[in-house]
């Protein structure tokens, strides 16, 4: 069988950092208001001019250089991001150019906060069917771009950020021993579209709109079915929770990661956090925590990792993989 193996990670966040105390002078809140509702305590704001795409071609050039490969030597690329560039192209076409892709080919994704798990399952099967040997899998955004700076409810919960997974092709036997993603496992729930949205678009206001959130409702859901989906990814590679070394959540909110490991009966130890120092950066978050622990040495072959995410749409998946 073949399999879609790790081969490198890369990051990067822009360079202005943004502390909860900023949020004081133009909001009612406060840092402890922040913190003890989100766990987040600070964030990266990307600078005037600088776009989703600088964020990504900068982690694409990272994730190639940890993995000891040219531009030239990638398949594929799938950039999963709900704050493109343009309408169109795709940002994915600003990152083929700028690391010297020249063949090959790369699309955008969008599933939001899900993004990268939604690109993930995408690559993974490129791989499997032979469509691909290497695809780089990026989540970047920019999602200052689209925030309320007058809703204390949502603007201080958000980050910018970029992170990207190269995956290639290696035999496997088909067993859970494998190295590389052994299972994937989506879905979507179009009855709540109402719950986490941004208010325009080309075809409804013509603007880029501002995000809205019905933040206890979402809460709920996202406990509940990042568990289950959690679940069922290990299932269908035929693990269990007992078998995690790593879980590695979308970074949205402290309490939700803190419930869900607990629901999956993993040990906050085990679980990768770095949303005190990124806030919510979406389609970016895994691939930026999964780097973070990568450059740190947290991550060892043959570890298991869980990755799950839950945004807009609802849209939420798992992917479980062996580093």
């Amino acid at each position: 069988m073949i399999r879609a193996v790790p081969r490198g990670t890369g990051h990067y966040l822009p360079v202005r950092v943004v502390e909860n105390a900023e949020f004081e002078k133009t909001l009612d809140t406060s840092d402890e208001w922040i913190r003890s509702r989100s766990g987040i305590e600070r964030r990266h704001f990307a600078h005037e001019g600088e776009k989703t795409s600088d964020l990504a071609i900068a982690a694409a050039r990272a994730a190639l250089l940890d993995a000891g490969l040219e531009g030239s030597e990638i398949d594929a690329i799938v950039l999963a991001t709900a704050t493109p560039d343009q309408t169109f192209p795709s940002t994915a076409v600003r990152v083929q150019d700028a690391i010297g892709m020249r063949g090959g080919f790369a699309f955008d994704i969008q599933a939001v906060c899900a993004g990268f798990v939604f690109a993930l399952a995408q690559a993974d099967a490129m791989i499997r069917t032979g469509l691909a040997r290497r695809v780089m899998v990026i989540g970047a955004e920019t999602f200052s771009r689209i925030l309320d700076f007058t809703d204390r409810t949502t603007c201080v919960l958000f980050g910018d950020g970029a992170g990207a997974l190269i995956l290639e092709a290696a035999e496997g036997e088909g067993s859970a021993e494998d190295r590389g993603i052994l299972a994937t496992d989506l879905h979507s729930d179009g009855r709540y579209s109402d719950l986490l949205y941004v208010d325009g678009g080309p075809s409804s206001t013509g603007t880029a709109g501002a995000v809205r959130m019905s933040g206890q409702e979402v809460f709920k859901h996202a406990v509940i079915k990042l568990a289950q989906t959690g679940a069922a990814a290990l299932k269908k590679a035929g693990l269990d929770t007992t078998g995690i070394d790593w879980l590695v959540p979308h970074q949205a909110n402290l309490r939700i990661m803190t419930m869900t490991a607990q629901k999956l009966g993993v040990p906050m130890e085990r679980v990768v956090v770095t949303v005190q120092d990124h806030g919510n950066t979406s389609a970016a978050s895994i691939p930026l925590a999964l780097s973070v622990a990568n450059a740190e040495g947290r991550l060892r072959k043959g570890d298991v990792i869980l990755v799950e995410a839950i945004g807009g749409g609802l849209a939420w998946g798992a992917a479980v993989m062996r580093w």
